[in-house]
């Protein structure tokens, strides 16, 4: 998809803009091959990533797209989120752009198409033979849900089976009672529920790797919280971060103050922040996907520097189109040259 495509689509409201892009994607029937330089190869978990950048959940809803995605040079990308039941999400307009801050404002409310119509289009897929992509799997609950523990066991049974890993999205601030499943308590009960959960079914989901992805606006006794969690439990691994519902002052568009999660750019100091605490407060035990307000290769490498192993984007390909990847995997590999660093997965930490 060319920059020009790219600038003729966001000559539309944001969320038909999103629209004709998934749309155009599909229509992408040749697939050709990119090989990643083999400093950016790394086995984590189990998975061999061809290079640490993922397209975070969110985009690809319904996992319509998953082969055009990785054909633009992701390493992973992450679909979702999935509710077990189908819902059309808020009231639009629920997507905002902030031009002059390169960010975005969403309140979308987990709209997706449900498992069932997604599983199938997950089925389609061979795990083994992804393009040498990963793909995980972002699932969260009903709105008019009555047991969140209920929906979110449900689709990884159901879906589970069908991705590399999973991502329990426990953060968005744009359905009700989501983010209070991250406080200490509750946390603790869901996890174990998952665990159950996965040593029920067994075989092909015991090994599965579950994400837990948290909201950047946790305050220091929640990070430790979770901290002390993730480590008592045993978890796979955090995602770092969700969109915020601060607005720093620095915003100068004036859709600034409209509600929902802000993303992209002014969320990349306050989400790596977040990043270097769970990596500092864990030890570094704890695999950490860093996620906000990634747009170039410096923003990158300085995530990983931070405690990620893996990176992901999504506001950056709005604003900057699809040859941005490739331009922050050209830029990762000339800092680490510059450093000295042989791999990817020696730089992490480095920072903290």
């Amino acid at each position: 998809m060319s920059n020009l495509l790219v600038n003729l689509i966001k000559l539309f409201p944001p969320e038909i803009s999103h629209n004709l892009t998934i749309n155009l994607l599909k229509l992408s029937f040749k697939y050709k091959k990119y090989s990643d330089n083999s400093m950016l190869n790394q086995h984590f978990l189990g998975l061999d990533f061809s290079n640490p950048i993922g397209l975070a959940a969110g985009f690809d809803k319904n996992a319509e797209i998953i082969n055009p995605i990785l054909n633009l040079g992701f390493g992973f990308v992450e679909v979702g989120t999935i509710t077990p039941k189908a819902q059309k999400g808020n009231i639009k307009p629920r997507i905002f752009r902030l031009n002059e801050d390169e960010a975005i404002i969403n309140h979308l409310g987990f709209n997706n198409k449900g498992s069932e119509k997604v599983l199938k289009k997950l089925k389609k897929i061979n795990l083994s033979n992804l393009n040498s992509g990963i793909i995980g799997i972002n699932i969260g609950k009903n709105k008019d849900s009555k047991n969140a523990i209920e929906d979110y066991c449900y689709c990884l049974e159901k879906l589970g089976p069908f991705g590399h890993y999973i991502t329990i999205n426990i953060s968005s601030p744009n359905t009700p009672g989501v983010r209070d499943l991250q406080l200490r308590g509750k946390v603790e009960v869901l996890v174990k529920a998952l665990q159950n959960k996965q040593n029920e079914i067994g075989n092909y989901l015991k090994e599965k790797p579950i994400f837990f992805k948290i909201s950047p606006d946790l305050n220091d006794e929640q990070l430790r919280d979770i901290a002390l969690m993730a480590l008592a439990n045993n978890i796979a691994g955090l995602i770092i971060s969700n969109t915020t519902i601060n607005r720093p002052k620095i915003l100068s568009s004036n859709n600034k103050n409209e509600i929902g999660g802000l993303s992209g750019g002014p969320l990349f100091i306050q989400s790596t922040l977040s990043l270097k605490k769970m990596f500092s407060l864990t030890n570094g035990q704890i695999p950490l996907i860093g996620v906000g307000g990634v747009s170039n290769g410096n923003q990158c490498y300085e995530k990983i520097k931070s405690g990620a192993n893996l990176i992901q984007l999504y506001s950056a390909l709005v604003f900057k189109g699809p040859k941005i990847i490739f331009k922050i995997k050209n830029e990762l590999v000339d800092l680490m040259k510059i450093d000295g660093f042989k791999n990817i997965k020696d730089v992490v930490g480095k920072e903290v």
